[in-house]
């Protein structure tokens, strides 16, 4: 069961304070564009239209704006991957339903936005702050286990579980660092590229099981 965590350091989900989602999803993107460090508070007001000190209303920090982009990522891909995780299908039709639910968060939620944050503004929070996104990886990564694991049992996958887990993972998460959608290649055709790149036994061994 998934632990929540204390209101300043929750995710956002739909129905919560509107305009405190709002600061988060846009405070995602100019982070990105502009890094942590070089946007200011004034710009994170100004893209949703408030004055500088109301941003402090919904967030004691800067710092629990980057925590909140990065959490609120994690944990859409967290419930969704449950989701996923306890629904119909093997297991190798779950673990490609995986797939496919993290790449898509990446290029088209805001999955992206939060992993880019991760990876480029991870030395920017505190010790507490750190633990707190680390708590959530390891949850979202014991899914992934959970997934890679039963098809290695089913023999479906040969290798190591968690190596597997920390091989996929990786290559999909570093992706944000170079993949732009609107290049050459489509972001469908470049989630079907990377799923045969990562798994081409078990994609194969699902096409003679049919």
């Amino acid at each position: 069961m998934i632990q929540r965590q204390s209101a300043e350091m929750s995710p956002l989900r739909p129905g919560e304070d509107g305009r405190r989602r709002e600061l988060v999803l846009a405070a995602g993107r100019l982070f990105r564009e502009l890094g942590y460090e070089r946007t200011t508070v004034r710009e994170l007001a100004a893209a949703v239209g408030l004055q500088s000190s109301s941003i402090f209303h919904h967030f004691r920090n800067k710092e629990e704006i980057l925590l909140a982009v990065m959490a609120d990522g994690i944990q859409e891909v967290i419930d969704e991957g449950q989701l996923v995780l306890d629904g119909d299908g093997d297991p190798a039709e779950r673990l490609v339903a995986l797939f496919r639910l993290h790449m898509k968060s990446l290029i088209y939620g805001v999955g992206g936005n939060a992993m880019h944050a991760i990876i480029f503004d991870w030395r920017s929070l505190s010790n507490d702050a750190r633990l707190h996104a680390r708590r959530l990886a390891d949850t979202y990564e014991a899914l992934w286990h959970r997934a890679i694991s039963d098809v290695v049992h089913a023999g479906l996958l040969d290798g190591d579980a968690i190596v597997l887990r920390k091989f996929v993972l990786g290559g999909m998460n570093h992706m944000v660092r170079w993949y732009k959608p609107d290049g050459r290649i489509s972001a469908e055709a470049f989630i079907e590229a990377m799923l045969q790149a990562a798994f081409p036994q078990l994609l194969e061994r699902m096409q003679e099981t049919k």
